[in-house]
């Protein structure tokens, strides 16, 4: 059900696309207390962007999760993550937008079903 998104002008090394990935499902079901083989992670890495008018690499990241997230958690989910893709992917902490967005629980379709 949680899933994250990210979508970089950046371009990682092949070989720690697969480390950066899981470490973030870890992220994420951790810091959302939900089970990992619920989570997804995606990564579409050497996207053209631009940001600030700059075309140096940067990050948008998208966060859903079927619940609501609660406004505590968003703030410490937003640190953490943006620490993992400044490491991981080598952009700069402050070239970095994360959305978070809320599912309804009918509105998540999963093995034929919903969260319903």
């Amino acid at each position: 059900m949680p899933l994250i998104r990210i979508i970089s002008s950046a371009e990682p090394a092949k070989d720690s696309e697969e480390a950066l990935l899981q470490k973030l499902s870890a992220l994420l079901a951790k810091q959302l207390g939900k089970p990992e083989s619920y989570v997804m992670t995606c990564l579409e890495p050497r996207a053209r962007m631009t940001f600030a008018g700059s075309n140096e690499p940067a990050c948008y990241v998208e966060v859903k999760n079927v619940g609501v997230f609660a406004a505590d958690r968003t703030a410490p989910l937003s640190a953490a993550i943006t620490e993992v893709l400044a490491s991981g992917l080598h952009v700069a902490r402050g070239r970095i937008y994360i959305e978070f967005s809320d599912a309804r629980p009918h509105m998540w379709g999963y093995d034929g079903d919903t969260f319903a």
